[in-house]
């Protein structure tokens, strides 16, 4: 291991053992769930050994403005799979018995829901907007290009590249 990678482990541990116990507790007050406040801390720390910031010593400044930085997205990552999880779930209890997945397939469903999701997130806003308005309002793309003020040819190069990223999350 490289004298870089070594104090970068040491500083993460004294990072860890010094704010683990303050993290965890400001998670439980905002997630209200001391378990899932737990795991949310651990996710925290294993973001910050595989950060590329984490080497850089302005993160080691003030640790618990970072700390919270990162928790604070995580927390918000999982709100937003919650409530992707509950509109699947109110979707699928609108469906005839017969017609409903199985468990295995219904977790297969949001896993799969929730990758689609982080991909459209990472996509540029005007791409975004453009795909959701093709896909949940149904617009044909000359109405999509009218309704945002672009060509008929960027609405379909941003669909492509919405329609690439989407089939490389799934």
């Amino acid at each position: 291991m490289s004298d870089a990678g070594a104090a970068l482990r040491l500083n993460v541990q004294t990072l860890y053992s010094d704010h683990h116990g303050w993290l965890r507790a400001w998670l439980r007050r905002r997630l209200g769930c001391g378990e899932r406040a737990a795991d949310l801390a651990q996710d925290t720390f294993l973001r910050v050994l595989s950060s590329r910031q984490a080497a850089d010593t302005a993160a080691w400044r003030e640790p618990r403005a970072y700390l919270t930085t990162i928790a604070r997205n995580l927390v918000a990552d999982h709100w937003r799979r919650q409530e992707l999880e509950r509109a699947y779930l109110e979707a699928l209890a609108a469906q005839p018995e017969p017609l409903a997945p199985s468990p295995e397939a219904q977790l297969l469903i949001v896993e799969t829901l929730l990758r689609i999701d982080a991909c459209l997130a990472a996509l540029p806003a005007l791409t975004r907007r453009i795909f959701l308005s093709s896909q949940l309002d149904g617009l044909v793309y000359a109405d999509i290009a009218e309704q945002m003020g672009v060509s008929l040819p960027t609405v379909k190069r941003h669909m492509s590249q919405a329609f690439l990223a989407c089939l490389s999350a799934a």
